[in-house]
């Protein structure tokens, strides 16, 4: 791998998932690390994963001349957990397209729209239960998930899955939904409010780890360990969702790939001199 990757031909290394395999010494590095969930939910892992991460994140981070963060959470618990000094963190924030994610002109229709594949952290459970809530008061909503690994025959009433949709797909769900709903326990940034807010869909999001960073004032935030609250949430953004509309689409044009790009490109013109 060493050879395949000609290290006498390039100024930097940038490894871009969390590790860094194999070691190089020879050239300056970076590497992303996204998030430190592991350390946050270790219950959510298991022990074999567990050991493995936290032995490759510390090496890694040892071994990397920079660490890119993709939020001023990440960052933190990156500094707390594998003592790092923040000095050697950089803050790239992620972005979203924002030529593939715009506003429709279809009306929206009354579901919540939920696109994350069922991973524990992904809390679909207390989402089920908060949905139920919300089902007893305004029978007609319905729940829309996306992603891979949902099982039609264990959902509740009122609940579909589409399975894994394009971004055409998910953009047209975004630009009919009510409302997204982000019910996560743990972000290391958290692109789904961002997409949403692009197409004009509000949101109801989960007032932890990233979340609050990425989102401003611009969603509804709630407690994604209490259902009553996640219901409440949702109920407050339908009640008046105006506001929300309004102050997401002008967050989500502050983060563009083009400038998450040229961040990085001064970064590496930095490691490389």
């Amino acid at each position: 791998i060493r050879r395949e990757m000609r290290l006498d031909h390039v100024g930097v290394v940038h490894f871009p998932f969390g590790t860094m395999i194999p070691e190089v010494r020879s050239v300056p590095t970076a590497t992303t690390i996204h998030d430190m969930q592991h350390e946050a939910f270790p219950e959510l892992f298991s022990r074999p994963e567990l050991a493995y991460r936290r032995l490759v994140y510390r090496r890694t981070a040892q071994r990397s001349t920079a660490i890119i963060a993709v939020s001023e959470h990440a960052a933190r618990s990156i500094s707390t957990h594998l003592d790092v000094p923040l000095d050697r963190i950089r803050v790239i924030h992620q972005g979203v397209d924002l030529d593939a994610f715009t506003p429709g002109s279809e009306s929206r229709e009354p579901y919540l729209l939920y696109p994350a594949n069922p991973w524990p952290h992904k809390n679909h459970h207390r989402l089920f239960e908060a949905f139920a809530i919300l089902r007893s008061r305004t029978p007609d909503l319905r729940l829309v998930l996306t992603g891979t690994g949902h099982d039609p025959a264990l959902l509740p009433s009122g609940v579909e899955t589409r399975g894994r949709v394009s971004t055409a797909e998910l953009v047209a769900l975004y630009q009919r939904a009510a409302a997204l709903v982000f019910p996560s326990l743990y972000e290391g940034f958290g692109i789904p409010p961002l997409e949403a807010m692009a197409t004009g869909c509000p949101v109801a999001a989960s007032g932890t780890s990233a979340i609050p960073e990425i989102v401003g004032d611009a969603a509804v935030l709630f407690d994604p360990m209490d259902p009553e609250a996640i219901a409440d949430g949702v109920e407050t953004l339908l009640a008046n969702p105006e506001p929300f509309v309004e102050r997401g689409y002008a967050r989500a044009r502050s983060f563009s790939w083009a400038e998450t790009a040229a961040r990085h490109v001064a970064l590496y013109r930095e490691l490389s001199a």
